[in-house]
This record gives structure tokens, C-alpha cells and sequence, in this order.
């Protein structure tokens, strides 16, 4: 018996050149492709990391389209909110308004220096409040 014979237990061994013996590689070829074939998907099921990247690449994307969507719906709702107000608003109220938003433009540093000085007071007296 040859090593052949043995490895094809049950089917004859074919003769090299013989007939069938094309169509016998063809088939082992193929079984050897589908048999690569599964185990890669196996392989792929197995592998823990790159399901979790997967999974983390789709969820950041998801989370990317949502954070998209609501940033539009804001935008949207402040601008009805704006010409809402604008719309109520006496025009007095408005030019005041205006006047003092080019005021606060022009004096830009005396206005973040008196503000940063607000935000240390109220954190001392804060942390005044705690220690008692």
C-alpha cells in the first residue's frame, strides 16, 4: 500500500496522467479554497480586537451623524429663537442693545479683566464658604 492509498482511505488511488485524474486536482483545489475560505471566517470570528474596532469605528460614527444632526437642530431653533425676539423686541430696545454690543467690542480687554477678577472672587468666597 503507498502513501497515497492511505491518505485516500475509501477511494482508489488515481494513476498520475490517468483518467479522472484532472478533474480529481480541480476538486481538491477547490475543497482546498473553500476549506481556506472558512477558515478565514473563522479566523475573523475569533478575533476579539478587531470586532471591538469594528464596533468602536461604527458607534464614533453613529455617535459623529447624531452630534451633527442636533448641532443643526440647534442652529436652526436659535435662529427662529433670534428673529422671535427681534420680531417682540421694541426697536429702542434693539438700537440700546446695539450700542452696547459695539461698546463691549471696542473695550474687549477691560471687559475679560473685570470679568476674571469676578470669577476669582466668587471662587475665594466659595472656597471661604467651605472651610467654615
Amino acid at each position: 500500500m503507498n502513501d497515497d492509498a492511505r491518505t485516500n482511505i475509501g477511494t482508489p488511488a488515481p494513476t498520475p496522467g490517468g483518467p479522472g485524474s484532472a478533474e480529481l486536482r480541480d476538486q481538491v483545489e477547490r475543497t482546498r479554497d473553500e476549506l481556506g475560505q472558512t477558515v478565514e471566517a473563522l479566523a475573523a470570528k475569533a478575533d476579539i480586537k478587531a470586532q471591538a474596532k469594528e464596533k468602536k469605528a461604527a458607534v464614533v460614527g453613529q455617535a459623529a451623524e447624531k452630534a451633527a444632526l442636533v448641532s443643526e437642530q440647534i442652529r436652526e431653533k436659535t435662529g427662529y429663537a433670534v428673529q422671535l425676539m427681534k420680531a417682540k423686541t421694541p426697536d429702542p430696545l434693539l438700537e440700546k442693545a446695539g450700542q452696547a454690543a459695539t461698546a463691549a467690542r471696542a473695550n474687549r480687554t477691560p471687559l475679560l479683566v473685570a470679568g476674571a477678577v469676578l470669577v476669582v472672587f466668587l471662587l475665594v468666597r466659595r472656597g471661604r464658604g467651605r472651610r467654615r
